[in-house]
């Protein structure tokens, strides 16, 4: 587009008025560039309050008797995220499904914290001598029980999302009253390594994976960075066998 010379004179004017105007027609507008979603960011809860349960009694002073073959039992387990309903099954592994049983029905588990968290690999609970309320020993978690253990299971199936089993001290027959749930399929790369003593499984989550789903989101520190800052406590367990 060619533009005429400027003058003073009216049709130049006119003519300039017209340019002008054809030349602001033409202009492609500038838009402001939208700006890129800020993610939001994932805010840990907090720990809901809990009142302690009663102490335990008359629990085991030795290794249970196994879980009959064939049988089930259903564990309600009280937590002050909510409650986890756990399917105890003989046929994954009856020696830890009996010890699991015992210690829920006696009430083991009251007040005992998950002292161990790994996101996206599991969630670990179940010492009654260290990780109790209202008595509690840091420095020690983790290396406590009942006084006794039990003979390891045969592990027969995967480790997957949703599926307990019973914690050892990396030697065989050292397993008793510690726990964990598996939070992720993958945890079945390390879990069922060749390499590794298995870990006896016991049983399922039929109800509150979105519980042990929210503790897994728990500000953690401790010496080993795996410890919740703020208490999970189990506040009670029920067993029922069907």
């Amino acid at each position: 587009m060619i533009l005429a010379r400027l003058s003073s004179s009216p049709r130049r004017l006119a003519t300039v008025g017209l340019v002008a105007w054809l030349v602001a027609a033409c202009a492609v507008p500038t838009n402001p560039p939208t700006p890129s979603p800020t993610p939001l960011p994932t805010i840990p809860p907090a720990a809901p309050s809990y009142t302690l349960g009663p102490a335990p009694t008359g629990c085991p002073t030795a290794a249970p008797a196994a879980l009959p073959a064939g049988t089930t039992a259903t564990v309600t387990m009280t937590t002050n995220f909510g409650n986890i309903v756990i399917k105890v099954d003989a046929a994954l592994g009856p020696n830890a499904a009996g010890a699991f049983v015992a210690l829920a029905r006696c009430g083991y588990y009251n007040n005992v914290l998950f002292h161990r968290v790994k996101p996206g690999f599991v969630i670990q609970a179940g010492d009654g001598q260290y990780a109790r309320l209202p008595s509690l020993t840091p420095d020690k978690f983790g290396q406590g029980g009942p006084g006794w253990t039990i003979p390891d299971d045969k592990v027969t199936t995967i480790y997957k999302r949703g599926m307990l089993a019973i914690a050892n001290q990396a030697t065989a027959n050292t397993g008793s009253s510690q726990f964990f749930i598996v939070l992720d399929d993958s945890a079945q790369t390390d879990l069922g390594a060749a390499t590794t003593n298995n870990y006896a499984q016991f049983g399922n989550v039929t109800s509150g994976m979105d519980v042990a789903d929210k503790i897994a989101l728990v500000p953690l520190g401790g010496d080993t960075g795996d410890m919740p800052v703020e208490p999970v406590v189990i506040t009670g367990t029920t067993v029922t066998v069907p």
